[in-house]
């Protein structure tokens, strides 16, 4: 993998670059859509590349290891031939879904021990086998595996947390670097940085992963229950740290304020679920705010879903018509919802790497930031 570095703010810290995979090219600021189960939920794969545009979407590796399974996959030659996806690729390590199943695990020095959610059967995940089994999912960029603490977490805990995914990075690196790829195509593995909300764990984190010289770096750990303040001064700590010519992805991040917000202290890379999430749900968001569709007041009202739209659904549907599939609980409509959000991400960040080129970003940041907060 390579990054160039194009352009930097002069009033911010957000920049444009430009990632390069054997499997295509990605221009950051990007979002990058989930895939969780090697899907994006509700979402065909030609939509995702002729309409909302994606570069590069993700897969996750505790899903996918429980289904379809590691056999299953490299069996097709790994994920990108299953799904048919030809772009670039991203899998988390699991250790986020590790953590979402607290009642269901338990973490020792040697990896994390965890039961199925879907049958209860007893796993361990280890920094060596989910470097493994990430080889065999074939993702382009891979995560290592950490603990994700709570962003309400104590600093004892936080503490003795980062001190395990620390020791468990440098088991992931060893690993990673022992072993090749296991398709025709190469591999990139980025570090996470952990540490809670804490300014000197996540320093005590950045030094240590920058030290290991990867070709990218992650940020973990945030937007999990700590205040958006909170979250941004630690961007803004962590990113003082890492190299400024690798991306930086903030991991899980967020609303479309959010991202900016990130965006303009120096993150590179992004993904979330809440654009299908909330699009299932009927919420969608747009450049002037963001629209309930289950609401009365759009149930007369015919005019296009969104007229400064980038997606085909944008004009083609009405907004009454879309409120009564989301009401009626038809599928058409967290489908047509789901297309809009994510055509809407990555019209965002489209957007910023305009702004930053032409050196208006400060400026249109701001106006977007107070049109993102209405509700429509």
């Amino acid at each position: 993998m390579d990054f160039k570095l194009h352009n930097t703010d002069t009033r911010t810290g957000a920049r444009t670059g430009e990632i390069t995979t054997d499997h295509g090219k990605i221009k950051t600021p990007i979002f990058m859509p989930v895939g969780t189960l090697g899907s994006v939920k509700g979402i065909h794969q030609r939509e995702l590349k002729e309409d909302i545009n994606a570069e590069i979407i993700l897969g996750n590796t505790y899903h996918l290891y429980l289904r379809p399974g590691l056999d299953v996959l490299e069996q097709a030659g790994g994920l990108h031939k299953f799904n048919g996806w030809d772009r670039p690729m991203l899998t988390d390590s699991g250790g986020f879904q590790v953590f979402s199943l607290a009642a269901n695990r338990k973490l020792t020095e040697e990896g994390a021990i965890f039961r199925s959610h879907i049958d209860g059967s007893k796993h361990m995940f280890t920094p060596e086998n989910v470097m493994d089994t990430q080889r065999i999912i074939g993702a382009d960029i891979i995560m290592a595996f950490d603990e994700c603490p709570s962003g309400t977490a104590s600093y004892e805990y936080a503490k003795n947390s980062l001190g395990l995914t620390q020791r468990w990075l440098d088991r992931c690196v060893a690993r990673f670097d022992s072993t090749k790829a296991k398709y025709d195509y190469s591999q990139t593995l980025f570090p996470i940085v952990q540490g809670c909300v804490y300014k000197d764990l996540r320093i005590k984190a950045a030094e240590h992963a920058a030290s290991l010289n990867r070709e990218g770096y992650a940020i973990g750990g945030l937007a999990v229950g700590e205040p958006a303040e909170d979250m941004y001064e630690m961007i803004e700590v962590v990113n003082e740290i890492l190299p400024e010519d690798k991306p930086r992805y903030l991991m899980g991040v967020g609303t479309p304020i959010n991202i900016l917000e990130a965006i303009s202290r120096g993150v590179d890379m992004f993904d979330c679920v809440m654009p299908t999430r909330n699009g299932r749900n009927g919420m969608i968001f747009t450049s002037e705010g963001t629209m309930n569709m289950r609401n009365q007041k759009w149930v007369n009202d015919f005019s296009p879903l969104d007229s400064n739209g980038t997606s085909y659904v944008d004009s083609f549907y009405s907004k009454a018509y879309v409120r009564h599939l989301i009401r009626a609980n038809e599928l058409l409509g967290g489908q047509i919802c789901s297309i809009h959000n994510l055509a809407f991400y990555l019209w965002l960040v489209r957007e910023a790497r305009e702004k930053i080129e032409d050196g208006t970003f400060y400026e249109w940041k701001n106006i977007m930031v107070e049109k993102l907060g209405r509700r429509l």
